[in-house]
């Protein structure tokens, strides 16, 4: 059974930074598809950035703010957050889709994955 679980979140002053983690479990193919998303409250989940192979790719809102990475031997994604403003403040969710399931698509969209953790809450106070 896949499992993704996210840490590092927390509470920051504006103008700081965090690390995400995601540590995947129970997965045996290559890290191909992997995403970063965000939803704030009110508000429809939001992807921020994604890896196809070592393609990346960034939402504008988040764009020389936030770096995606991968570790695959410890199997764990990053999402390095810097200059967080107060709108960054969501739940973050990692997401993966299997290297198997080619997709050509835009990875920074919910249906471009089959699995998902549970979240990581990120406040960026003013």
């Amino acid at each position: 059974q896949v499992q993704l679980v996210e840490s590092g979140g927390g509470s920051v002053q504006a103008g700081g930074s965090l690390r995400l983690s995601c540590v995947v479990s129970g997965y045996t193919h290559t890290y191909y598809y992997m995403g970063w998303f965000r939803q704030a409250p009110g508000k429809e989940r939001e992807g921020v950035a994604a890896m196809r192979g070592d393609n990346i790719y960034y939402s504008d809102s988040v764009n020389g703010r936030f770096t995606v990475s991968r570790d695959n031997a410890k199997h764990t994604l990053y999402l390095q957050m810097n200059s967080l403003k107060p709108e960054d403040t969501a739940m973050y969710y990692c997401a993966l889709r299997p290297s198997y399931a080619y997709f050509s698509g835009n990875l920074l969209t919910e249906g471009a994955y089959s699995y998902w953790g549970q979240g990581t809450q990120v406040t960026v106070s003013s």
